[in-house]
């Protein structure tokens, strides 16, 4: 499917998309860019987001619509964000937390969180956002590693999260919550009555490009979490991305479902909307199909940003339930956390009237690096083309799989052939450091690029084309096969709703291609089935296909919806797990 189909673009409601030319980008500056964002000079992430709204005039319009767990809807203005980020700074001001002071939030989709970024980042201090569902465990690892002065939550969370470990943690001076109850009003800082006793007015910290503003904690197979730095020079390319990759201009209503403990839930759910002075929902409930499709008919979202996951729990619930809401306000729908199957493009395109498209980024790049434009063909499978201003090429790889280096040069590989992804420095949201981790920063460069360990293939026309982790790349009998790629073919066949895939060993092969497989609600997952979909996979992929299927209706997700493939090959072969603090929460 991913090497015929193209969709074409039209300009879906008669309005035409931001950027209209990809060609006519080439002349395109960071430079330019930044200085459109920050005239005066100095640059902060939170002046971006606010100060710089309200300079021009959006002080009354909408910031955030936001829908608690009950159903409740309230708005915040920019005006009021404002004020209440100012609040935060202050706070933090009178608590002692200055520039470079690490402040953690352990919270979910509520408004308090959106004011605990910006207020922090207008303090100068650093934000470090923390997975609501994670366990004491990764939690203490991440407060301890990151030094953690302040953390920001809930009553609820701050007991079974935070309470029994404060003591463990010797950075850790207070802790912010949300509602606290009597009996540890001793203990915290009850967040809405100190930021009700600050001042709505505060001048902002003298930050530069290169300070210190975000701490992301991402995880390896192995050993410990690492701490991605970003610098305020990182809203730059926030504020380009969503423009020219998800089509926001001012006016839009935006909703983006990214969990706010990691990177695209402060990227793009806090920070990016803010600066195009969109109006972003807010959303405090988990997942429901018709709920989640009566948000996006009920207040009007024309910018939809989701997970794959998502879509495709969405594709499970059926297209006739689509078809009972009004989603005529869409007018991009973009998809982030994982490669988005052929099939939920065109399923997009059939049931809700827009294809979605896929676009590739790391918690190290920041930002959005690789898109399909609302401009441009889509080609299902593909990750799209770079973003104005990014240079991106695929690598020739060693023996061990990673991108060769001889005596510090690459070598670019020829149009369809299979190498590392890499892009070139230079882009304002690069990571600019692991946490106390220099030699493993240094590790991830070869000169002038950035090596991402993703393998990928890019066509004739400059679209990439992703394969997989270079650890998740299949070898069998002497072929190099990519999980994602069968993933897609067997999500083709109606009964299966999701699919992982793995090299299992062999001594014949060196290993067999195994696939552990969803079903949609109401198929029977039998024998008669599992040979279906073997002789299906044969069909569409030959030598590719799985040999194995097993049939699970649990797989391991991480909360940002990715399945988790190396935990599933652990269980398999009866290895070490290995980190699992990113691991989703039991549905």
């Amino acid at each position: 499917m991913s090497g015929d189909t193209i969709v074409k673009p039209t300009t879906y409601g008669g309005v035409p998309p931001v950027l209209v030319d990809y060609a006519a980008t080439a002349g395109f500056s960071w430079a330019d860019a930044r200085r459109r964002l920050a005239p005066g000079g100095r640059l902060n992430i939170a002046a971006v987001a606010l100060d710089r709204q309200l300079e021009l005039g959006r002080g009354d319009v909408t910031a955030l619509r936001c829908i608690d767990r009950g159903g409740a809807v309230t708005e915040v203005s920019y005006r009021d964000l404002h004020g209440q980020a100012c609040r935060f700074a202050n706070l933090l001001q009178g608590l002692g937390v200055g520039r470079g002071g690490r402040v953690f939030s352990l919270l979910g989709r509520v408004p308090e969180l959106h004011v605990a970024v910006l207020g922090t980042l207008r303090q100068g201090a650093v934000f470090s956002p923390l997975f609501a569902a994670f366990g004491p465990g990764p939690v203490l690892d991440r407060l301890q590693l990151g030094r953690a002065e302040v953390v920001v939550t809930t009553d609820q969370l701050y007991r079974r999260r935070i309470k029994d470990l404060r003591g463990q943690v010797p950075t850790l001076r207070h802790v912010l919550v949300l509602d606290p109850e009597p009996d540890i009003a001793d203990e915290v800082v009850d967040l809405r009555a100190a930021l009700a006793a600050a001042s709505p007015d505060h001048p902002l910290a003298p930050t530069t490009d290169e300070d210190m503003a975000l701490l992301h904690f991402t995880s390896g197979t192995t050993g410990t979490p690492k701490g991605a730095v970003h610098v305020h020079a990182a809203v730059v390319a926030h504020h380009v991305s969503a423009a020219s990759a998800l089509d926001l201009r001012p006016g839009d209503t935006y909703w983006c479902t990214a969990d706010p403990g990691w990177v695209t839930g402060i990227s793009y759910g806090v920070i990016a909307p803010l600066t195009h002075g969109v109006t972003s929902v807010v959303d405090a409930r988990e997942f429901d199909a018709r709920g989640w499709y009566g948000v996006l008919a009920e207040h009007g979202v024309n910018v939809w940003y989701t997970a794959p996951t998502a879509l495709r729990m969405l594709m499970r619930s059926g297209s006739e339930v689509a078809a009972e809401f009004d989603l005529s306000a869409l007018r991009h729908i973009a998809s982030v956390g994982e490669p988005l199957n052929p099939e939920v493009v065109l399923w997009g395109q059939r049931a809700l009237g827009l294809p979605v498209h896929d676009n590739w980024w790391q918690t190290e790049t920041g930002a959005i690096m690789i898109s399909n434009y609302r401009s441009m063909d889509i080609r299902p499978g593909s990750m799209g083309r770079p973003l104005p201003g990014v240079e991106a090429t695929v690598l020739a790889r060693g023996d061990d799989g990673r991108a060769l280096v001889v005596d510090g040069a690459v070598t670019p590989v020829p149009a369809g052939e299979l190498g590392e992804l890499a892009l070139r420095r230079g882009w304002p949201s690069m990571f600019r450091g692991y946490l106390d981790a220099d030699a493993r920063y240094r590790s991830a460069f070869a000169g002038d690029w950035y090596l991402t360990g993703d393998l990928a293939r890019v066509d004739v026309d400059g679209y990439f084309w992703f394969v997989g982790r270079a650890d998740d790349v299949i070898k069998s009998a002497g072929h190099l096969i990519g999980p994602f790629e069968v993933e897609s073919a067997l999500m083709e066949h109606g009964a299966v709703a999701e699919a992982g895939v793995i090299g299992k060993p062999d001594e014949l092969a060196g290993e067999l291609v195994k696939a552990f497989v969803t079903v949609k609600p109401g198929v029977v997952a039998d024998d008669a089935l599992r040979r279906d979909l073997l002789a299906f996979g044969r069909r569409r992929l030959g030598g590719l296909a799985p040999r194995e299927i097993e049939f699970d209706q649990h797989l391991p997700h991480t909360s940002s919806g990715k399945v988790m493939r190396r935990l599933l090959k652990a269980r398999e072969l009866g290895l070490p797990e290995g980190d699992l603090s990113t691991l989703e929460a039991t549905r």
